[in-house]
């Protein structure tokens, strides 16, 4: 940025927008160079740098940038740039949504896009001494599964390249990045992937991102096998306490209270220790198509939306997310109520997962494989939205303040990202959790009553108050730590097994 800024100043102190006149310098010229800066060129007032390329930008005066404003502009200083391109830049710094960025959004889009690529710059730098050279760019591609020629290298090289050095220092890089849409930056999402990683027993995360890399050299399939398999693991570690929430779910009341110590003695005592496991068969064997539909629906819903860019924004993350969770739940659904059912089976009941469904369909017709489907539908919404906003905020805020060298935040920050994710996400959904349990665990008595979810609800807090709504929150929310930690453990030895370069 700073070569271009350097040169767009000079040309600004000698032809300066009509409504900019102080502190400029007649004497700037372009034999300015980044060495030397005059006042206006290079000083420490980046603030005040960063004012007279938004006035040149500004085309029409007008205190804003929209893309027209952006094409005129950079084109007068040599920049080219795609209306596509120009359309993710307004679209990505714009706060208000008014359609075009003002001084305020315009220095916070170039500092976070600044930010991002000194990042991606020194991941590059595999030397360490402030250059790149093809060598480099070779390495790091085939870290990402991309094999180049020589040839290529130097393509991209001179591309960047000013001085014809055939190296790239930071100067350079920056100056050819300018106003240019980063919303994708691999090296962050290689080091930052959360829902693929962590499994705390839900589904309902919006899944992540891969970048073009992964997806060309199948590294993306890898990636979820891992992440499926330490699903299974830390899912049959956690299943004792996730069959204590649900027993908690269902049966706890102000008359019937349950604690923890007791819910498991009564499980050991009607069942023996084998009954802790009753419905983690199920649990475990429903990861594999839901995270298979899950992945498929969210790419074929970016392309639906019309994203062009490898990686989206975080409201239409959302949204597509939100729509493939509800695609996914909605194909395996059945599952769910199987799993619930089982978990509160009596010893001898049913003799296995095909018995109890049968027995299901038999009692209760097809529809009970779909009791509890409004609320678990609409519980996609909260977990999805606070767990994807509070995770990406806790990134930000991490690669803002902390990240210097690398976009790798380490072992202890992504869990502790994830976890706080993952807690608050469940914490806003848990009583349509509860309720949609409730509803699983019904059985067809005849003459017996089939609340609905509202009256469900009205019912819970007219007996049992608001906490009633969050009965089998204790062990919910002690599985999530353990649960986060083993399935990380698993995962990254499952994937170097499976050949998933770890850069």
């Amino acid at each position: 940025m700073y070569s271009i800024l350097t040169k767009l100043h000079c040309n600004a102190a000698q032809h300066p927008p009509h409504h900019f006149s102080a502190g400029r310098s007649s004497s700037c010229d372009d034999s300015c160079e980044p060495s030397y800066p005059c006042e206006l060129c290079g000083g420490p007032e980046q603030d005040h740098r960063l004012k007279v390329l938004f006035q040149v930008l500004d085309v029409n005066g007008d205190g804003g940038i929209c893309v027209n404003d952006l094409s005129i502009g950079l084109k007068k200083l040599g920049v080219h740039r795609t209306e596509l391109e120009l359309m993710k830049i307004v679209k990505a710094g714009d706060k208000d949504l008014d359609g075009q960025l003002d001084f305020e959004e315009f220095v916070h889009y170039l500092r976070d896009h600044e930010k991002k690529l000194r990042l991606v710059f020194k991941s590059l730098d595999k030397k360490n001494d402030g250059r790149i050279d093809k060598q480099e760019i070779m390495q790091s591609l085939r870290d990402l599964g991309v094999n180049i020629s020589e040839q290529q290298a130097e393509k991209i090289l001179k591309s960047m390249d000013k001085n014809g050095t055939m190296t790239i220092d930071w100067n350079e890089w920056r100056d050819y990045h300018l106003l240019h849409p980063a919303n994708n930056i691999p090296e962050i999402i290689l080091h930052w992937k959360h829902s693929t990683i962590f499994d705390v027993g839900e589904s309902l995360m919006v899944p992540d991102e891969f970048t073009a890399e992964e997806k060309k050299t199948g590294m993306w399939w890898r990636h979820l096998v891992a992440g499926g398999a330490a699903g299974a693991v830390s899912r049959t570690c956690t299943a004792p306490l996730d069959r204590l929430k649900v027993l908690m779910q269902v049966h706890a009341s102000r008359t019937n209270s349950m604690c923890i110590a007791g819910g498991f003695n009564h499980m050991i005592r009607e069942g023996g220790m084998r009954s802790l496991w009753r419905g983690n068969g199920m649990n475990v064997i429903k990861i594999a198509p839901e995270s298979a539909i899950k992945f498929m629906a969210y790419e074929q819903i970016k392309r639906l939306i019309g994203s062009n860019q490898e990686t989206l924004g975080i409201l239409e993350r959302f949204v597509a997310g939100s729509l493939a969770g509800a695609i996914a739940q909605s194909s395996i659904y059945p599952m769910e109520v199987l799993k619930t059912r089982l978990a509160l089976r009596k010893t001898g009941q049913f003799s296995g997962i095909a018995d109890c469904a049968k027995h299901i369909f038999r009692k209760e017709g097809m529809t009970a494989f779909y009791k509890g489907y409004i609320p678990n539908l609409i519980g996609i919404i909260p977990y999805a939205g606070i767990d994807l906003a509070v995770y990406e905020t806790l990134k930000n805020s991490w690669l803002q303040r902390y990240a210097t060298d690398s976009a790798d935040p380490g072992v202890f920050v992504l869990l502790a990202c994830g976890t706080t994710s993952s807690t608050c996400g469940q914490l806003a959904s848990y009583p349509l959790a509860l309720v949609r349990t409730r509803m699983q665990a019904q059985a067809t008595i005849e003459g017996g009553p089939q609340m609905t979810m509202s009256g469900l609800f009205k019912h819970i807090v007219k007996t049992e108050g608001a906490f009633g709504l969050y009965r089998g929150l204790a062990p919910n929310f002690m599985k999530v730590i353990p649960a986060v930690s083993i399935s990380y453990v698993v995962y990254e030895n499952l994937k170097m097994s499976l050949g998933v370069v770890s850069r």
